[in-house]
C-alpha cells in the first residue's frame, strides 16, 4: 500500500483533475444560460445561474482539499 504521501499526491491529482471539469461545466453551463436569456426562457436562465453558483462554491472546497493535501 502507497505511503500517505503518495496517496494525498494522488488524491489531490484526482481532484485537480475533477476541478478542471468544475469549470469546463462552469463554462459550458455559462453559455447556455447566455443562449437562454437572449431567447425569451428567463426561468431556466436563473436555473442555470443556480447551478453555475452551486458549481463555483464546490469548486473553491475542492481547491481547497487539494491544497491541504498538498501541504500534507
Amino acid at each position: 500500500m502507497p505511503n500517505n504521501s503518495d496517496s494525498n499526491i494522488a488524491t489531490a491529482d484526482a481532484l485537480t483533475l475533477l476541478l478542471h471539469n468544475q469549470h469546463a461545466l462552469g463554462a459550458a453551463i455559462e453559455e447556455v444560460t447566455k443562449w437562454l436569456s437572449k431567447n425569451g426562457d428567463e426561468t431556466a436562465a436563473v436555473n442555470a445561474t443556480v447551478a453555475i453558483e452551486t458549481l463555483d462554491t464546490n469548486a473553491k472546497a475542492i481547491a481547497e482539499a487539494i491544497l491541504r493535501l498538498r501541504l500534507a
